[in-house]
């Protein structure tokens, strides 16, 4: 289907922000307290899945470093389409991570699929409006 649907460009805005605010607030969350999310991981269900990527209290570095730079790209509007695919990525093994090990009627992981269709919006839109960078 190749329709034009047109959106008002506010309303893109306001979801980019909104959807960027939980990658912003999580990253800072994981950079000041790198040991409660590595004894999460630890302590979840497919947490050795997390393990043999690599040491728990790293990757609650790393991802707060990732969760935070690119939220803030994504909020900014800066290489929209990157930002949200890269978060995208990064959410995959965190879903699988803490999220799958808790069933299917646990509340975060429907949150973290409804994310999943955010980011999903901006990979295949792409919208430009009211965004910094807009090539």
């Amino acid at each position: 289907m190749n329709n034009k649907i047109l959106v008002n460009g506010i309303s893109v805005l306001i979801f980019r922000m909104s959807l960027s605010g939980i990658f912003i607030t999580a990253g800072i969350s994981h950079l000041m307290h790198p040991e409660e999310v590595a004894n999460r991981i630890n302590s979840a269900a497919f947490g050795q899945f997390a393990g043999s990527i690599g040491d728990p209290y790293f990757l609650g570095l790393i991802t707060g470093y990732f969760l935070l730079i690119f939220g803030l790209l994504l909020f900014s509007g800066v290489f929209t389409r990157w930002s949200a695919l890269i978060l995208f990525m990064l959410l995959i093994p965190i879903t699988v991570t803490i999220q799958l090990g808790n069933g299917i009627l646990h509340g975060p992981l429907w949150k973290n699929i409804a994310i999943f269709g955010g980011l999903v919006f901006f990979i295949v839109n792409n919208p430009k409006v009211f965004s910094i960078y807009n090539k």
